[in-house]
Order: structure tokens, then sequence, then C-alpha cells
């Protein structure tokens, strides 16, 4: 059947018909929309710094680092100034959803470079605002979720201890006494190995340890089962974990009061709490 005999048998009622895409104009760019635009610093090299971290591009934010560098910037101001930024605009994105996973990693990995370069200068690691440890459920193999979270909060400016998936309890206890850290998540994707979350908490508590929180999330977790056992509070998104954190060094508050205020607390509307 040729076209002009297939559009006379279509039933031009049932048709779907969308509208002139040119009046839509040019998709916008990343470094448009409003929210980043108030994020992005103004000056000069900071901005193209923030500019390679939002772009996912580690040529670009690491040229633009080493250039600040030789140029007298202080390391503290590129990581601050530049880098950070850059990473504030890229979750921006994401919390709208004009960001994914992807655009999540890449801009990561140029945010970390960049970091390393400043740390060569600077003749130490920058200071941090904490130390949290985060670890998949033992038994589980996922680690996209810690993944997402460790970056998160090495963004927002905090050492995060990375002991990968497949954890036994009895090496989440031992990075406990060792490091002492403020925070802690944990992460599973299956019903089977979220079990681990408890035990953890209780061999702690017969260690005699305690963290004024635990962030307990991942595909199977719900908030009814992590807060049927003390020191967790359910987390819901990733991008959260800073904010988390934030509340505990900031404001002190316990994981009693972060249960309650979980949403004032990330500035945002959470279903799961509300």
């Amino acid at each position: 059947m040729k076209i002009d005999e297939l559009e006379l048998n279509i039933d031009q009622d049932f048709v779907a018909v969308r509208y002139n895409v040119e009046l839509e104009g040019p998709a916008i760019t990343p470094e448009n929309d409003p929210d980043v635009q108030a994020i992005l610093p103004k000056d000069e090299p900071y901005r193209s710094i923030a500019m390679g971290v939002l772009h996912g591009d580690i040529d670009e934010a690491l040229n633009s680092v080493k250039e600040g560098l030789e140029d007298g910037l202080s390391p503290m101001d590129v990581i601050n100034k530049g880098l950070m930024k850059g990473m504030d605009a890229v979750n921006a994105l994401y919390t709208k959803g004009f960001y994914f996973l992807p655009d999540l990693m890449l801009s990561g990995d140029a945010m970390m470079e960049g970091l390393k370069e400043s740390e060569k200068v600077l003749g130490h690691r920058s200071e941090t605002k904490g130390t949290v440890v985060s670890f998949v459920a033992e038994g589980d193999p996922h680690d996209i979720g810690k993944n997402l979270v460790v970056m998160f909060l090495r963004a927002g400016g905090y050492e995060a201890i990375d002991l990968g998936r497949d954890v036994p309890t009895e090496e989440v206890v031992d990075a406990v006494k060792e490091y002492k850290p403020i925070f802690m998540t944990g992460t599973a994707l299956m019903t089977t190995t979220m079990t681990a979350f408890p035990k953890v908490v209780e061999q702690m508590q017969e260690n005699g340890l305690e963290v004024p929180a635990i962030g307990c999330g991942g595909g199977s977790v719900r908030r009814d089962f992590v807060e049927s056992f003390p020191m967790s509070v359910y987390g819901v998104e990733a991008y959260h974990t800073p904010k988390l954190a934030d509340s505990i060094v900031k404001d002190k508050k316990t994981w009693k009061e972060i249960r309650k205020e979980y949403s004032d607390i990330v500035g945002e509307f959470v279903p799961e709490y509300d």
C-alpha cells in the first residue's frame, strides 16, 4: 500500500497530532537551567572548573583545576568554589530528574580527579566535615546504591570509608571501632540480605559501640523494617545522605530526631515520611 492510500484509510480522529516541534526551540543546556545558574560561580577559573564537573568531563575539569593552581589559586578555593559548586549543580539536576545515574558517575569522577590534583598541591588531604562508614549488607553483591551514597558524601565534604559489597557484619563492627564514624550507611537490594542491618546493630551494642545514626536503604528496604531496631534511619534517596550527616554534625541530631524530622532535614516532601 502506498503512503497516500494509507493516509486515506486512517481514521484521523484516532491519530495523536504532535504540535510543531519548531515552536519548542533548542533544548536547554545544563548550565542554562535556572537552579544551576544560581549555583554556578560567575568568576573564572572557578566557573570552568564547575562546568567541567557539570558536564562530567574529566579533562575539562582537570585542566581547569591545573591552570587555576598554576596561577596561584588556593587549593581549598579550587575545591570549595569550583569543584563543589559543580557537584552542587549536578545534585540539583539529579533531584529534578534531569540528570540520571550515568551523569552522576561521570560528574563524580571529574570532581574526584580535580580533588586529587588539589590535594597534591595542598600537601595533605583536604579537611572533611567528618567520617562516614558505608557498606553493602553481607551476602548482597549489588553496590550501585552504595556507590552513589559514597559519591554524594564525598561531594558534600565527608570522608566516606567505602567497605565495599557483601561485607561481613564483623568487618562493619571493626570499621566502627577503627574509624569512629559520625554516621553510617548500609544498603541492600534483596530481602534476604537486609536482615544484616539489625545484626550489625546488635553486634555494635554487644561491643559497647554507638553512632548517632545508621542510614539503611535500598530496593528491598522499607521504613517499618528499619525502624524495628534502634540506631537506624530509613534512607529514601542517596542524595539525602549528606544532609542527614549535616544534621548530625551541625545540629547534633540523634537517630530518633532524624526519624521524626526527615523531610525537614532533607528540605523536600518525602512521601515515605509524610
